[in-house]
């Protein structure tokens, strides 16, 4: 049975819409997470560490396509439900079109300053290498990685999340296949790493170009438009919010690798690594939830029917509050087997990987109230209120915490800094959510 984003929307129906778009996210996570395997078992803690230093930055030009992605839907899915089916589809080739040439643009830039900015960062000598060579490579397919980005969005706007979900999985799967035969077979170290994460992200942002571009049965298509600055703008704001989490995101997991350099050196920012790696997984899922259902409150907002809103609004907190205590329970339990996976080789950085999950756990129980919250906003075309959220949680509060609680607390700090900022974000969603419920009658 095909379900429309014009539906009104059961617990099951909610759940079966967005899990092709949490499956996309979590595949989309596994990049790092598979270049992290073999470069630890294969090439060597350094080099390990050098693919975790780097990551930010990476992230950093890559979640451009999060704010096309995310900013566009919730425009283009109003629009759709205003009964303006061409103007939807000239915003999104508008979209699509400006988010390539913008990737263009920063690929070229982030290959020139890469080293100088991870030098920056505090990475010298053999490290500082590592981090650029890695980077260079990776960065060659930005403008395929940022339309990726978008285009996990757009499935969904489009009514086909299971080919979103299909597409996604064509790229996670080449990046496994390919960091095996690169790194573990050729034994070409850093190098073949890279170039299975830049391949698999061109296989993630090219295929959808190719689907949209021939005539479909989704509710999208690529052609003709025009430049509009106000569209564009649009966007931006409404997308500002998923952009800036990610970035403050990628800038707080910087500050974290410079902290923990610190008090642990090399070591613990590999542990770090390994719970990042465990983290994006679980956030993805919220992440992907808050992906699948936006485009329905976006289209039900523009149509004017603030109950299904409402009902949509109670049903997300509960499936929210489940996937939350599941995540808690999953992250305690594997916290060995997983940090065995990755630094079994090293047992005072595999003893110190262990301690940091029993801290970080915590943070999952709150998570997802601040990201599904700010999404909420962002699909509501309430880009400011969406905005706030996501830079008082992934920037000032992580931020206050993990330079105040080392203070006190040494590296112990550093692992409950995520934790405490968790706590302050939901607390304040709630209170938006609240205070916002007689604007859009939910």
């Amino acid at each position: 049975m095909k379900i429309q984003i014009s539906d009104q929307f059961t617990f099951k129906k909610l759940l079966r819409f967005s899990l092709p778009a949490i499956i996309m996210m979590i595949f989309t996570s596994i990049y790092g997470v598979v270049d992290g395997f073999f470069v630890s078992n294969f090439v060597g803690k350094t080099p390990f560490a050098a693919v975790n230093f780097i990551m930010p930055f990476l992230m950093i030009l890559g979640c451009i396509g999060f704010m096309f992605g995310t900013g566009g839907s919730a425009l283009i899915s109003k629009t759709m439900g205003e009964g303006k089916p061409d103007k939807a589809n000239h915003i999104f080739s508008l979209l699509v079109y400006v988010a390539l040439i913008l990737g263009i643009i920063l690929a070229i830039l982030g290959i020139a300053f890469v080293r100088p900015i991870a030098s920056l960062l505090g990475a010298e000598g053999v490290l500082l290498d590592k981090c650029a060579l890695y980077a260079k490579v990776v960065l060659l397919a930005l403008p395929a990685f940022i339309l990726q980005y978008a285009f996990q969005s757009f499935f969904v706007t489009a009514e086909k999340p299971q080919i979103g979900l299909y597409v996604t999985l064509c790229a996670g799967i080449t990046n496994i296949i390919l960091d095996a035969l690169f790194v573990a077979g050729f034994r070409w170290g850093l190098v073949g790493a890279a170039a299975a994460t830049a391949l698999s992200q061109c296989v993630g942002g090219i295929i959808p170009i190719l689907y949209f571009s021939r005539k479909n049965t989704s509710s999208l298509r690529l052609g003709k438009t025009t430049f509009d600055g106000r569209t564009l703008i649009k966007t931006f704001t409404n997308g500002s919010s998923e952009l800036l989490s990610n970035i403050s995101m990628s800038l707080v997991s910087m500050l974290y690798n410079m902290q923990l350099m610190k008090y642990a050196g090399e070591n613990g920012v590999a542990a770090y690594g390994v719970l990042m790696y465990v983290n994006m997984i679980f956030i993805a899922s919220f992440i992907g939830y808050s992906v699948g259902t936006a485009p329905i409150i976006s289209y039900h907002y523009g149509a004017g029917h603030p109950k299904e809103i409402s009902g949509i609004l109670k049903k997300s907190f509960i499936i929210i509050g489940i996937f939350s205590v599941g995540m808690f329970i999953l992250g305690e339990s594997l916290a060995r087997p997983l940090s065995m996976i990755f630094v079994h080789y090293d047992k005072e950085l595999f003893q110190l990987t262990i301690r940091a999950f029993f801290f970080f756990s915590f943070s999952f129980l709150f998570s997802g109230i601040a990201i599904y919250s700010s999404s909420f906003f962002t699909a509501l075309n309430n880009g400011l209120i969406s905005a706030l959220i996501s830079f008082l949680r992934t920037l000032v509060f992580q931020i206050a915490a993990v330079l105040i609680l080392p203070y006190f607390l040494k590296i112990d700090g550093i692992w409950m800094s995520i934790i405490v900022a968790e706590i302050m974000a939901a607390m304040l969603s709630i209170l938006f959510i609240f205070f916002y419920r007689k604007k859009y009658q939910y």
